[in-house]
């Protein structure tokens, strides 16, 4: 199957145009749609099921950007191996485990207001850490957007547990 960014007759770069992403996405799956194929014999169903699933694939990672930074790298053979690889840089281990302790002590003294004060800054991690992802993958340097997008992929993973610490907060309310 088409790689993605052909699917859409898109460039095949980080910055994209989310509108004509959105009308391609539109456009490919009026071609493709199952219900298109409801009286076609079996194998054309299929085939238009696949190009359809295929479609939402690519839809979905083109509109995330670190979906779409992951992907970028993986087409030019520099995959995440995110399940294998969990090496990082000491220094960013460090500020793990400072969030961790940052996020346990609010959580234990239900204080909002620092929950807050980390997302803030998590926000503002996550900010710089995609511009300097754009900034690589404009320069065609996928070896370190790999590590940036794992890095990236940890800060994500963190923000998840914030919002969740959240959730418990009001649920204890």
């Amino acid at each position: 199957m088409q790689n993605y960014f052909d699917l859409f007759h898109l460039p095949r770069q980080y910055a994209i145009d989310r509108a004509a992403l959105d009308a391609a996405y539109r456009d490919v799956q009026g071609q493709v749609h199952p219900d298109r194929f409801v009286n076609a014999p079996d194998a054309e169903r299929r085939t238009a099921l696949q190009w359809a699933a295929h479609a939402n694939d690519a839809y979905l990672t083109l509109r995330n950007p670190l979906k779409r930074a992951a992907y970028l790298c993986e087409l030019h053979g520099f995959g995440l191996h995110a399940d294998s690889n969990t090496s990082m840089p000491m220094e960013f281990l460090m500020q793990q485990i400072e969030w961790r302790e940052k996020l346990d002590e609010a959580r234990g003294t239900k204080n909002a207001d620092a929950l807050e004060t980390l997302a803030s800054e998590l926000r503002v991690i996550r900010k710089e850490q995609m511009e300097r992802i754009e900034k690589l993958l404009d320069a065609s340097d996928f070896a370190q957007t790999v590590q940036e997008v794992r890095k990236l992929m940890f800060v994500e993973k963190f923000d998840e547990d914030i919002s969740f610490a959240f959730d418990t907060l009001d649920s204890t309310d």
